[in-house]
């Protein structure tokens, strides 16, 4: 009798099934923690902006808060002035990060005496499931819609 070398075609398609079983109960998981990283690193984002207006606020307080992303941002910080404040990043200052999309807007008035940071996923439900904004209370404030401009109030969950 001839001794046979290898795997049957069955052995095969029981390993390939294990594979998949697998994979199915796995690749659901990794996307939720990559949903949880993402919304993670948005509300560390809006902290960081939380920051940069109130130091922005304390060195230029004829201008009162910051009016966009880029003005917190320079490219020339020696030294920096109220149009290059160098207080954030470029990444952040381009206005999207980690899957989250990024908007900074304020009221009226001189000096600026409120803003509103928002952050919305780049696509809903895959990138990130919870939306964010501040004004400057500086609490972080979430919801299942978006939050930009006067969306952002107390009616919203507000995070620790």
């Amino acid at each position: 009798m001839r001794k046979q070398k290898g795997f049957s075609l069955i052995e095969l398609l029981i390993v390939v099934a294990i594979i998949l079983i697998i994979a199915a109960i796995a690749i659901p998981n990794l996307l939720r923690a990559r949903i949880a990283a993402n919304e993670s690193s948005a509300v560390a984002a809006i902290r960081t902006l939380n920051t940069a207006q109130v130091s922005y606020n304390s060195a230029y307080p004829t201008a009162g808060y910051a009016t966009s992303l880029s003005v917190l941002t320079g490219t020339s910080c020696t030294p920096p002035d109220s149009t290059q404040a160098c207080l954030i990043d470029g990444v952040l200052a381009a206005g999207t990060k980690s899957g989250y999309l990024f908007a900074l807007s304020n009221t009226s008035g001189t000096p600026n005496s409120q803003y509103t940071v928002s952050a919305d996923p780049q696509t809903a439900n895959q990138t990130g499931v919870r939306y964010f904004c501040s004004l400057p209370d500086a609490v972080i404030r979430s919801g299942s819609s978006t939050l930009g401009g006067t969306n952002c109030t107390m009616s919203v969950s507000a995070l620790q």
